[in-house]
C-alpha cells in the first residue's frame, strides 16, 4: 500500500523528512484501504516509519486486530539535497531527465541511488513474505519504493520502472511461492471510479 494524499502531494519532494501527516482525504483514504483489506486474513502488518505511512496503516491495523511494525526498510528513498525541494524545480534540473529515463545510473546528491532502494526494498519484502511464509502480510510503504518492488517482481529493468504509477492509497499486491518466479496480481488498485483516471 502506498500511503494516503498529503498537503503537499505531488508539489513537493518530501522524501524522509518528518513531521509530514495526512490530509483529509489521504485519512479517508487510509480507511476506504482498511475496508477494502477487511476480507483478508492478515498475519502482520508493517509500515514506513514515516508518519504519513504509519497514519494509513493504522485503520487496517485496527480492524486487523493486529499491531503497526515499523521496518525502515519500507522507507521512502533518501532524496538526500533534493528533500523538501518542489517538483517544478527540480523538473528544470537536467538530472531530471535522467531520474526519468535512466534512473538506474542515478543517485540523489548525498542521498541514495535508485539501485540502493530498489535492493532495500526487495530485500526488505523477502525478508517479510520469508518470516510469514503462507500468509498475507500488509506493508505500508511510499511510491518509488513500491514502484521498484513492482518492476523487480515482473522482471522489468529499473529504468522502466517510472513506466508504473503507484498512487496515494493504492493497494498492489505480489504472490510468492517457494521455487517459483513471483507473480503480480494487482498493481495502483484504488477505490477511485474509472472516470477519475488521469496522466499523473
Amino acid at each position: 500500500m502506498r500511503h494516503g494524499e498529503t498537503p503537499t502531494t505531488g508539489t513537493v519532494l518530501p522524501g524522509r523528512a518528518p513531521g509530514l501527516h495526512l490530509s483529509d482525504r489521504g485519512r479517508a483514504q487510509s480507511e476506504r484501504v482498511a475496508e477494502r483489506l477487511a476480507g483478508l486474513p492478515v498475519d502482520a502488518i508493517y509500515s514506513s516509519p514515516l508518519e504519513r505511512a504509519s497514519e494509513t496503516a493504522e485503520p487496517t491495523a485496527a480492524r486487523a486486530g493486529l499491531d503497526v511494525n515499523a521496518d525502515a526498510g519500507l522507507l521512502e528513498c533518501d532524496f538526500g539535497d533534493w528533500t523538501g525541494a518542489a517538483i517544478a524545480d527540480l523538473a528544470a534540473l537536467p538530472q531530471w531527465q535522467t531520474v526519468q529515463h535512466s534512473p538506474s545510473t542515478f543517485r540523489f546528491p548525498n542521498g541514495e541511488s535508485f539501485t540502493q532502494m530498489q535492493a532495500r526494498i526487495v530485500g526488505t519484502v523477502e525478508a517479510l513474505r520469508t518470516a510469514h511464509a503462507g500468509g498475507v502480510v500488509v506493508c505500508f510503504s511510499h511510491a518509488d519504493p513500491i514502484k521498484a518492488a513492482v518492476a523487480h517482481a515482473l522482471g522489468t529493468h529499473l529504468d522502466l520502472f517510472q513506466r508504473i504509477v503507484i498512487s496515494p492509497g493504492s493497494v498492489s499486491a505480489i504472490s510468492f511461492v517457494e521455487g517459483q518466479a513471483p507473480v503480480v496480481l494487482m498493481v495502483n488498485s484504488t477505490a477511485e471510479p474509472l472516470s477519475g483516471l488521469r496522466t499523473p
